[in-house]
């Protein structure tokens, strides 16, 4: 009886939090440059859970838990605007942001302005960094070619601070759309990639998936409840004939 408890709260437990996950990715999908977050499950060991010296006759429990959440660097679609301060990469490259924490933190989202004092900044996230350090324009001319480089008055400026992850990689989230990872590095030489001002990426989140794993997972949760509910009378029900 009890390890039917066992069976139904561990669903009610793992459901409730792909629940939670899916619920902030449909949260973040109007979010520029958002990336995915997936629930990753393993098992404990069936071992564990065997009454010494009944193994004929306790049989083995594989309770699933999550180990942790992935998110998934897919590169999403573009929204076309024409605004030079919106630029977008296509390519397993990111942005370079000095973040008002003070960490360097890494980006896809391309929706930039100039903060009070004349530098590109993500807003309300930090500055933009080229490989010269944090990008001062000063003003809202400006344009930028498909390799990085940036031009004021027929003048190079900088070129932005590039970074590679791999896209099977892992990454640390900040916030919506900002990451950290210790696999992130340079730019390996020949990798394809091209900058487009005038466009920035939206989230990777595809609804009708998500959707789909919504409902998936609310069923199994509301079948786990009703399954407790069921066993717990049955429990009552047993405590009181035990008592006659």
């Amino acid at each position: 009886m009890n390890r039917g408890f066992y069976y139904a709260c561990n669903g009610m437990i793992l459901n409730q939090r792909k629940l939670d996950c899916i619920g902030n990715n449909l949260t973040n999908m109007t979010t520029p440059g958002y990336k995915r977050d997936t629930i990753i499950t393993q098992r404990f060991n069936e071992q564990m859970i065997l009454v010494k010296h009944r193994e004929e006759l306790s049989g083995t429990f594989a309770q699933t838990y999550v180990d942790n959440s992935y998110t998934d660097l897919q590169q999403g679609t573009f929204e076309y605007t024409n605004t030079p301060f919106d630029v977008a990469i296509n390519g397993d490259v990111y942005f370079n942001i000095n973040s008002y924490t003070g960490e360097q933190m890494l980006t896809r989202n391309g929706q930039w302005e100039l903060d009070g004092e004349g530098y590109l900044c993500l807003s309300n996230s930090g500055r933009i960094l080229g490989e010269n350090g944090e990008i001062y324009l000063g003003n809202k001319d400006f344009t930028i070619d498909n390799d990085g480089v940036i031009y004021q008055d027929g003048q190079v400026v900088d070129k932005l601070l590039l970074s590679y992850i791999d896209p099977e990689g892992n990454v640390d989230k900040f916030g919506a759309n900002m990451f950290t990872s210790v696999q992130a590095g340079a730019v390996p030489e020949g990798t394809q990639y091209q900058i487009i001002q005038g466009a920035y990426e939206r989230s990777n989140i595809d609804v009708n998936y998500e959707m789909t794993m919504m409902m998936n997972a609310n069923r199994i949760y509301e079948a786990s409840s009703s399954l407790a509910k069921l066993l717990d009378s049955m429990n009552q029900k047993s405590t009181s004939l035990c008592k006659i």
